[in-house]
């Protein structure tokens, strides 16, 4: 089934949704470093979280006509055994609900998802944010040691 596009209107709505809730997580969440949106007419927030496995990390929203598409940078390519770090993300992506682990860019690792336009509301967007968060801090440090394994010895 096709996504309906939104309208300009809803667009716009769900923007202001968005807005507010990032503010009440600045305010409120002591993970949430900051909040920074990109200039128009990009509908895009940089949301900086503080975590305990990887210190800090970001997750990128970009709303779309049709989706709210959501990510975060999880390790670089890997320096060595790429096969194992690849595989120990796919067979993780059973139990992740809602994102999903992807080879992006000189081959990083990123964990990605997206939800239709129309079912932003601050129910998903914390679900995604607790999504993000638990999955990086999850996964970060035994990613590490699989991708970086030699500077983890000794």
């Amino acid at each position: 089934m096709t996504r309906r596009p939104a309208t300009p209107a809803e667009l716009d709505e769900t923007e202001r949704r968005i807005d507010a809730w990032a503010a009440r997580q600045v305010a409120a969440d002591d993970s949430v470093a900051s909040v920074e949106r990109a200039e128009a007419p990009l509908r895009r927030w940089y949301i900086r979280l503080l975590g305990e496995e990887k210190s800090v990390f970001s997750i990128w929203l970009t709303l779309q006509q049709r989706s709210l598409h959501f990510e975060t940078y999880f390790v670089p390519a890997p320096e060595e055994n790429p096969a194992r770090l690849y595989e120990y993300c796919l067979r993780h992506n059973l139990k992740l609900r809602g994102a999903r682990f992807a080879i992006g860019a000189e081959d990083a690792v990123f964990l990605v998802g997206e939800i239709s336009a129309g079912s932003v509301d601050d129910d998903e967007l914390d679900r995604i944010l607790g999504t993000l968060y638990e999955a990086t801090e999850r996964h970060f440090r035994p990613a590490m040691r699989i991708g970086y394994a030699s500077r983890f010895r000794g």
